[in-house]
């Protein structure tokens, strides 16, 4: 078990969220006042089931302790996991993109794309794919937030641009389907674009890969990266 799901597996959101949040149980999970934006009326919820948070309010926002973390405290992931590794006792050695090896690299710079498209699916331009899943497909946002849906916005180079501030090259980007080469010789640029996004796990429950569904006119309908 990596450190990740180890300190989702010690560590209970619903007690971590009610130090900062008051939660009162809701059905199956728990409510209160979003802790990220001012409200009267408690939006902010806590799903036990799936260890997410969702703010249905105004801010919107949501993910699982770590992003939790991140929000509150103004941090990076790599920042929530050692501090949360370090309070849940996990072994943990920090470790920066440059010092990684080869296969984790690649299995960080794929992560960080899916972070990238969940993110980019709850801001103003992602309100077409967040209809097509909510209202077309019936999905509820619990489900979009567990299985990590994302959107690619319609752009060239926008992931390409976020990988090279984290320091991953564009051979790494080549490497795990989320970049392709340009035809022209020019820069490579963004496989995924205006598309919603699934991530691909293997049955061990890896990530893999990505799949895109393009929303609107285009082919192919359905892209997946060359991995899968």
């Amino acid at each position: 078990v990596d450190a990740v799901a180890e300190v989702k597996q010690r560590i209970s959101l619903t007690d971590f969220v009610s130090r900062t949040v008051k939660l009162q149980k809701s059905g199956r999970n728990y409510r209160g006042l979003c802790p990220f934006h001012t409200e009267k009326t408690p939006s902010f919820y806590v799903f036990e089931d799936t260890a997410t948070w969702r703010c249905f309010g105004s801010c919107g926002e949501g993910g699982d302790i770590f992003s939790f973390l991140q929000k509150r405290e103004n941090m990076d992931f790599r920042e929530a996991l050692e501090v949360l590794a370090r309070e849940a006792g996990v072994q943990y050695s920090p470790r920066t993109p440059e010092s990684l090896k080869e296969e984790d690299r690649l299995n960080a710079c794929l992560s960080l794309a899916v972070d990238f498209y969940q993110e980019n699916l709850q801001k103003s331009h992602g309100e077409i794919a967040q209809k097509y899943l909510l209202k077309d497909r019936g999905l509820s946002q619990e489900t979009i937030d567990y299985f990590k849906i994302g959107w690619a916005p319609d752009e060239w180079r926008i992931l390409r641009n976020r990988l090279k501030e984290k320091g991953f090259s564009d051979e790494e980007g080549l490497a795990v389907g989320v970049l392709a080469e340009s035809d022209k010789g020019g820069l490579p640029y963004d496989r995924f674009r205006g598309r919603v996004i699934f991530p691909i796990h293997d049955n061990r429950g890896n990530l893999v890969g990505l799949g895109g569904r393009i929303l609107g006119d285009g082919e192919p309908k359905y892209l997946n990266s060359p991995q899968t």
